[in-house]
């Protein structure tokens, strides 16, 4: 596995994320450890553990949920390139959700004791990690919104088309063939608090109403406007500018 350096990265020359000095750069790839790969639907960080490191998301996507004692899972969101990921952990305490690969995913690994070094010698980037803890606290926010007040119509436009946008946000260009879509039907159950029946059925519904279309892995949007005004979402579902550790 060729390892990338941090200037070299392929995520930072896309307008989704925010510019930053060769100082900075450099200071990151100092504390940067390792690059580790993950097969599809294995475990990055395990529930319970206490010594877990800081990943960046280099490529694939994967999902962030906890699990209750008979196996019931809920995902708390789902995580792609440009992620910054095991922050939620205190120091020293053990760690209380799971990381999981949704697809083979490739991490860039960070000790735990970078986020001191951050904040102590490169304040811009303390900052920065501190937007992406605020900006993963509002995606959980908009999850609990959708599980709590939406319908399953409504809680499965919202994540269509934020996840099209965000997906969309990381390729140069248009997805005239839609973007890739690798989630289950479970997975999509398990992150908005339905049924697998409910979750196929719902599906089914606005897919016959020319709104989607999920095939092979990939999605597309065909009426972005009307799954827009069923969603009711703050905004268009479009990602900020946003930092990239």
């Amino acid at each position: 596995m060729k390892v990338i350096s941090c200037n070299g990265c392929p995520l930072r020359r896309l307008p989704l994320f925010t510019p930053q000095s060769a100082e900075e750069l450099q200071f990151i790839e100092a504390l940067k450890q390792d690059q580790l790969t993950f097969r599809a639907d294995s475990v990055i960080i395990g529930e319970g553990r206490t010594d877990a490191p800081l990943y960046t998301l280099l490529q694939g996507w994967g999902y962030r949920f906890k699990t209750l004692s008979d196996g019931r899972r809920q995902i708390l969101n789902f995580l792609l390139p440009g992620d910054f990921i095991g922050v939620q952990q205190n120091m020293g305490d053990a760690i209380t959700h799971g990381v999981n690969a949704l697809t083979d995913a490739t991490v860039c690994v960070f000790r735990r004791d970078a986020l001191w070094e951050l904040h102590r010698y490169a304040p811009r980037l303390g900052f920065s990690v501190t937007w992406l803890s605020a900006h993963e606290e509002s995606i959980v926010d908009d999850t609990l919104l959708s599980v709590g007040r939406r319908s399953a119509e409504e809680r499965i436009a919202t994540l269509l088309i934020v996840l099209y946008k965000r997906a969309a946000a990381l390729s140069d260009d248009p997805p005239a063939e839609g973007v890739p879509f690798p989630l289950t039907q479970q997975h999509i159950a398990d992150g908005l608090g339905l049924s697998l029946v409910h979750t196929n059925k719902t599906l089914r519904k606005l897919e016959a109403r020319g709104l989607h279309h999920i095939a092979n892995g990939r999605l597309q949007l065909r009426d972005a406007k009307a799954l827009g005004r069923l969603a009711d979402l703050y905004g268009d579902g479009r990602p900020a500018q946003r930092p990239l550790i």
